[in-house]
């Protein structure tokens, strides 16, 4: 795990020298994260983000000479992509929509990163719960929330996708959690309460 980021950075390095094969060997690594991230920030098609995905490697590779290393690979991806998405939509002016409750379970729980809030044994109506809940958060908490638990970004991460501070960042996924929390409490309160 220790040798990954330098053997990405080697990877960029070479990509950055014309090798299609260190170019194949990023779109590998964060095609699927992309594709997820895309789909968490607008629900038009699967075609739609896709189409996105690829023009931002069309560009790497067209601008390799002009690039340089960034600091963080992942997160300059997802910043382009979300970039590219925001200009296709702004110049075709088509009408968009987030993800829908149904859909953001599915990004939700794909992850392997460990489900927050629930435990192994809740029930199929708790995730549904959780799910309508985190849909109810302000669009900027959903996506730092999906950043740090399902692409597990630190805050520095999330603040340069998102472009905001370090401190920013923290802040949105810190009142989320303690929106979400509060919500449980409650819901968890009425659901013993109508129990008796």
């Amino acid at each position: 795990m220790v040798g990954e980021p330098t053997d990405e950075a080697t990877h960029w390095k070479e990509l950055l020298s014309g090798s299609k094969e260190a170019y194949a060997a990023i779109y590998g690594l964060h095609v699927k994260a992309m594709y997820r991230y895309g789909m968490s920030l607008v629900s038009i098609s699967e075609e739609f983000v896709l189409d996105c995905i690829h023009d931002v490697f069309a560009e790497i590779w067209i601008k390799r000479d002009r690039l340089s290393v960034p600091d963080n690979i992942r997160s300059y991806l997802f910043v382009a992509l979300k970039n590219r998405i925001l200009h296709l939509l702004k110049r075709q002016e088509r009408p968009h929509m987030f993800v829908t409750q149904e859909h953001f379970e599915d990004l939700w729980f794909e992850s392997s990163a460990e489900d927050i809030l629930t435990q192994k044994e809740e029930s199929a109506s708790r995730e549904e719960l959780l799910t309508r809940l985190i849909g109810q958060l302000p669009p900027r908490q959903q996506e730092a929330i999906r950043l740090r638990f399902v692409e597990n970004m630190d805050y520095h991460e999330i603040g340069q996708v998102l472009e905001v501070n370090t401190q920013s960042a923290h802040n949105l996924v810190f009142r989320a959690m303690e929106k979400l929390r509060g919500w449980l409490l409650v819901a968890l309160f009425l659901f013993q309460y109508c129990l008796f």
